[in-house]
C-alpha cells in the first residue's frame, strides 16, 4: 500500500515531512532527527508462525511516513488532530477539500517528565484500507479490540550498554496491555495516545533512556498483531527512526486547559529511582523474544503480565 518512492510522493507529503521542528534525514545520518528506518530491520510473525515460531523480516510499510513532532506542554498533549489548525489538518483540507481524503495515523508517545514531551510520529494511507483487514478492524472496532491488538517493536539502533542492557536489541510490547492508550478517531485520521508513564516498567526504562537522549537512536514499529493463522504474515503500519534528540529542540504547544488534557502523573521520589538501578539487573530480559500473543513488553523476565499487574507492581517495589 505504500508503494510509493520519494521523487513520487505527492509534494503536501514532502512538505510535512520538511516542516516540524526536527529535521527528516538519511536514516544513515540523522542526528537529532527523524528518518523512515528500513522495514527489514524488524522482525514480525512469518506465515507459519503458529506452528513453527519463526518470524521474517518485516518488509514493506502499509503506510507512508509523513511527518514527526517533538513538542512539550505545559500538561500532557493529547487530542492533537483534533485541532482544525494543526498543520497536517490543514494540509488534508487545502490537499483535498472534497472528495476521499487520505487517512492519517498518528502514535503520540507521551514521555514522563517536568516538560511534558511528546514524540509523535505521523503516517499516511493514500489508497483506502481493504476491506476485511486488519486495518478496518482496527479502525471499526472498539477499544477492547485496539488494546488486545496495536503492538510497538523498538530496536536500539545506538546507545550506551545500560540502555541496550534495559531494552534488549528488540524490544516487543502489545501496547494497549502494557500502557495506557487513549483513541480518538475520525473520518480522516485516527491518534493513539500513550501514557508511558502508566507503567512501573516503562516509566522507570525511559528515565533510564532519557539521561542518554543525545546519544540514543531509536528505530520504533507500529503494527496490528495477528492473533489467527489468516492474519499471517503480520504487516507494518509505519515505522520512525529517532536519533540523537535534543530536550532543547522540543517546540512548545500551548493547549487549551480542558477535560481532554491530563495532568502528568506525580514523579516517583528520587530514592525509588535510586534503588532502582541496584535492583534492574534482576529485571532486564537480554534476549528480547516474543513467544505468544500475551507477552506484553518482552522487556523483563519472568512473567510480564504479572509484573505490570497491580499485585506484581507492588511486590517489584517493595524489592527497591
Amino acid at each position: 500500500m505504500a508503494n510509493l518512492d520519494g521523487d513520487n510522493e505527492p509534494e503536501w507529503i514532502k512538505r510535512m515531512k520538511s516542516e516540524g521542528a526536527i529535521p527528516f534525514l538519511d536514516p544513515d545520518d540523522c542526528s537529532n532527527g527523524w528518518a523512515s528506518p528500513p522495514g527489514n530491520s524488524f522482525m514480525v510473525r512469518g506465515p507459519e508462525y503458529f506452528s513453527t515460531k519463526v518470524k521474517v523480516p518485516g518488509g514493506e510499510f502499509l503506510l507512508k511516513p509523513l511527518g514527526f513532532d517533538w513538542i512539550k506542554g505545559p500538561k500532557k498533549i493529547s487530542d492533537i488532530l483534533n485541532n482544525p489548525k494543526h498543520r497536517i489538518r490543514m494540509a488534508l483540507q487545502d490537499e483535498t477539500p472534497t472528495g476521499c481524503r487520505p487517512f492519517i495515523w498518528a502514535f503520540n508517545l507521551q514521555v514522563p517528565s517536568k516538560e511534558n514531551f511528546s514524540a509523535v510520529a505521523y503516517f499516511v494511507g493514500l489508497e483506502p484500507v481493504p476491506e476485511g483487514s486488519l486495518m478496518e478492524q482496527f479502525l471499526k472496532g472498539d477499544d477492547a479490540f485496539r488494546t488486545k491488538r496495536l503492538k510497538l517493536i523498538a530496536n536500539i539502533v545506538k546507545g550506551p550498554w545500560i540502555v541496550r542492557k534495559a531494552v534488549g536489541e528488540q524490544a516487543i510490547c502489545v501496547i494497549g496491555r502494557a500502557l495506557t492508550c487513549k483513541y480518538c478517531i475520525a473520518d480522516d485520521f485516527i491518534e493513539v495516545a500513550v501514557d508511558i508513564g502508566s507503567s512501573v516498567i516503562a516509566n522507570a526504562i525511559v528515565h533510564l533512556a532519557y539521561n542518554y537522549l543525545s546519544t540514543l537512536a531509536v528505530d520504533l514499529a507500529f503494527l496490528i498483531e495477528s492473533q489467527t493463522q489468516s492474519e499471517l504474515p503480520e504487516r507494518i503500519l509505519g515505522a520512525v527512526r529517532l536519533s540523537e534528540l535534543q530536550t532543547t529542540s522540543a517546540t512548545l504547544v500551548e493547549m487549551p486547559s480542558n477535560e481532554n488534557m491530563g495532568e502528568l502523573l506525580p514523579s516517583f521520589p528520587s530514592r525509588l529511582w535510586k534503588s532502582f538501578g541496584h535492583s534492574f539487573s534482576h529485571l532486564v530480559q537480554a534476549d528480547i523474544q516474543d513467544g505468544s500473543s500475551s507477552s506484553i513488553p518482552s522487556l523483563v523476565k519472568g512473567d510480564v503480565d504479572n509484573v505490570l499487574s497491580e499485585e506484581g507492581t507492588k511486590k517489584m517495589i517493595s524489592t527497591l
